[in-house]
């Protein structure tokens, strides 16, 4: 198994509860399947959102639905910049994955151009 972080984003339709909900677990959900994660390969994962988005903290929302107690996982402000992707959540995580294993990037919605290289 090789240590490999992996990068990831996506785009809420809004500052709710329940947009924000919908979007974690969407790109958490494909950010699994793409890299055919289990929890015991998770070691840490960084969420940043953009200043537009408060309304509650992403990474509660994954530890609740995922049950990831006892992987490590914390919240920030993604850094402003003026001409920014809106209502963006971007995701950093640290996963070990099979030494023959391609790492798959996970962009979604709005987000995928942000990196349209992958």
């Amino acid at each position: 198994m090789k240590l490999r972080a992996l990068r990831g984003a996506t785009t809420c339709l809004n500052n709710s509860i329940e947009a924000i909900e919908i979007s974690v677990l969407e790109l958490i959900k494909e950010f699994l399947n793409r890299n055919h994660l289990k929890k015991e390969q998770i070691i840490s994962i960084t969420f940043s959102a953009t200043k537009d988005l408060d309304a509650c903290f992403p990474a509660s929302i994954a530890r609740k639905r995922f049950g990831w107690e006892d992987v490590a996982l914390l919240d920030c402000q993604q850094m402003y910049v003026k001409k920014d992707l809106k209502k963006c959540i971007r995701i950093l995580a640290h996963v070990w994955l099979p030494d023959n294993q391609l790492p798959m990037h996970t962009y979604l919605g709005k987000a995928n151009t942000l990196r349209p290289d992958l």
